[in-house]
């Protein structure tokens, strides 16, 4: 099959009918988000920090049914921060696909709070297959728990007040700078104004269908995370897309959820919700691959397999090499 063919009107009632009476929906893709670049053991001690825990619990997600790994290199010298050195971003991702031999590698060019536009790109030069792409400034206020010994590098409790920041000309010079080393760009939208950027870049030549879309659902500075506000999202899609649904925190299940149900796709993991169920912390992030894979079957939609997913996001069927 086309990627074309994977493609269809979100916003059409019929068409979702359709689909929903035949199981004519395309195989979920997953995507697990293993890290982020912001919290870390002092907040979940089973978040991974090192390159060979990254890896491995990548290896458990990818046998539960991830078909994308979205990839935060930590800072070696510093683990509770985010490296701006590619090297740690290759060392990462050869670990990676010595594990799984087909999964797609998705770097992330939003870092950390403390790195600016150039070192956010030090991750596009590892060979990567996906980017993320913010679409747009955005101000978080995180409180950070105290790192206290005996974990490495330990730190006070701290509040991380920032706007982290994106013009027109920085987007552009990024998606222009996957473009030109071959990586496609997970867009990654948090609220309806972030649209403008995406016809933006289509205008400019910088972006290739199927647009990979994803909207970041609670995130502050974001949409609230209900269902009218994904809805209204889905609303505004441009032709050629496909969408992604992440939500934050206690928001991750019923929006990955509400994804599955109206044929989008999902990302999960351990970068953008710490607890399983409220009281209970993750023991790994293959617990909520696991689950949302369940739940995909239970809803009658198959789950991806990796190479599934290169068809429908137009990525070569040969994994990128290290």
């Amino acid at each position: 099959m086309k990627p074309e063919d994977y493609m269809w009107d979100y916003k059409d009632p019929y068409e979702w009918m359709l689909r929903t009476r035949t199981q004519g929906f395309p195989p979920l893709i997953i995507s697990c988000a293993v890290t982020g670049g912001v919290q870390g053991k002092e907040s979940n001690e089973s978040l991974p920090e090192t390159p060979e825990e990254q890896a491995e619990q990548t290896r458990e997600a990818y046998e539960a049914g991830a078909s994308i790994v979205h990839v935060h290199a930590r800072n070696p010298e510093v683990w509770w921060m985010t490296s701006a050195n590619p090297d740690d971003y290759r060392k990462i991702n050869t670990l990676i696909r010595e594990r799984c031999p087909d999964i797609i590698i998705n770097n992330t060019t939003g870092g950390g709070p403390e790195l600016s536009t150039e070192q956010r790109m030090a991750s596009i030069f590892a060979n990567p297959e996906l980017c993320s792409l913010n679409l747009g400034p955005f101000v978080l206020k995180v409180p950070l728990k105290e790192r206290a010994e005996p974990l490495l590098h330990p730190r006070p409790a701290m509040v991380y007040d920032r706007c982290i920041p994106n013009s027109y000309g920085d987007i552009e010079l990024y998606a222009r700078t996957m473009k030109e080393k071959g990586v496609k760009p997970e867009m990654e939208l948090y609220h309806p104004g972030m649209y403008w950027v995406v016809q933006d870049l289509i205008m400019e030549g910088l972006l290739d269908p199927p647009y990979d879309i994803q909207y970041v659902m609670g995130f502050q500075t974001g949409s609230f995370p209900t269902p009218a506000n994904l809805l209204g999202l889905i609303n505004e899609l441009p032709p050629q897309s496909i969408w992604f649904a992440i939500g934050v925190g206690p928001f991750q299940l019923p929006m990955t959820v509400m994804a599955i149900m109206l044929g989008g796709h999902v990302r999960v993991g351990m970068e953008d919700n710490l607890y399983y169920r409220k009281g209970q912390k993750l023991a790994k992030n293959v617990e909520l691959v696991e689950r949302i894979a369940r739940i995909a079957k239970e809803m009658n939609r198959e789950v991806a397999t990796p190479a599934q997913a290169r068809e429908m996001l137009d990525i070569s069927q040969t994994p990128s090499s290290y």
